[in-house]
């Protein structure tokens, strides 16, 4: 599995594209998603960029890290690997203890 970016600080108006773009200065970049709320669509802030070489993540991380992208300073660092985290049960009323 390709190592990923995290990018934080994202301005709303940075969509997948974008950041393709302002990152494709380091390299080739095989994927970059901008987060987005899952009821109004709306940017989180934050997104995920993989770059074809994974030795242009530290260049990125060097180079990019403070720069300012739609008039926003992000910051570029590489993604902690995702926790297991236990399935929450979505449907259903938590039952009082008392």
């Amino acid at each position: 599995m390709a190592q990923n970016l995290f990018i934080g600080s994202l301005a709303y108006a940075t969509n997948d594209d974008s950041l393709k773009a302002f990152f494709e200065t380091i390299g080739e970049v095989e994927s970059a998603r901008v987060m987005t709320d899952r009821d109004t669509g709306r940017s989180r802030g934050f997104g995920f960029v993989t770059f074809v070489d994974e030795a242009n993540n530290q260049k990125a991380v060097d180079e990019l890290n403070g720069k300012s992208l739609d008039d926003r300073e992000i910051s570029v660092s590489l993604a902690r690997p995702k926790e297991d985290r236990p399935q929450r049960d979505s449907g259903s009323f938590r039952q009082r203890s008392w």
